[in-house]
């Protein structure tokens, strides 16, 4: 059984940027802010409308992010470019809206993420390594051929 929590008014913060201010902003398409929203990894994003001819009936209104929203989605930006996985994310987002009970949990999945991450930097630095001996072995080779070449001349 999930725990559940009392909805706040902090949920329903009203937001002052459109969908394209935000895909501007972050760098991603109205369409992944849209799927975050469907999928679980966005809170409830306000709503503004109907636009103009469109009916009532919840259609045709507008997202309006807010500043929380904003955070939320940098932050998700860094887990994603740290390779965290949607699973992984939508599981933290999931966390956050349970509240404060679910602090260690949050912190027991950043930390597991944080070790993958430092994994994968020391990989990289390993990687890293590799491509500097071989510059340094083309730029050896360049010397010694330019060696060669003057004396030569």
């Amino acid at each position: 059984m999930s725990a559940t929590r009392t909805i706040t008014p902090d949920d329903y913060e009203v937001g002052k940027y459109s969908i394209g201010a935000v895909a501007e902003r972050t760098g991603l398409t109205a369409h992944t802010l849209r799927w975050y929203e469907r999928i679980g990894l966005m809170r409830h994003v306000s709503r503004q409308g109907p636009r103009t001819g469109q009916g009532g009936n919840g259609r045709g209104t507008r997202r309006r992010y807010s500043d929380r929203d904003l955070d939320w989605l940098e932050f998700v930006g860094k887990m994603r470019l740290t390779g965290m996985p949607v699973a992984d994310m939508l599981r933290y987002a999931e966390l956050v809206r349970q509240g404060d009970a679910t602090r260690f949990a949050r912190r027991e999945l950043l930390e597991e993420h944080r070790e993958e991450v430092r994994n994968r930097i020391s990989d990289l630095q390993s990687c890293l390594l590799v491509i500097d001996h071989k510059i340094e072995s083309y730029a050896d080779a360049e010397r010694s051929n330019h060696d060669e070449h003057s004396q030569a001349g």
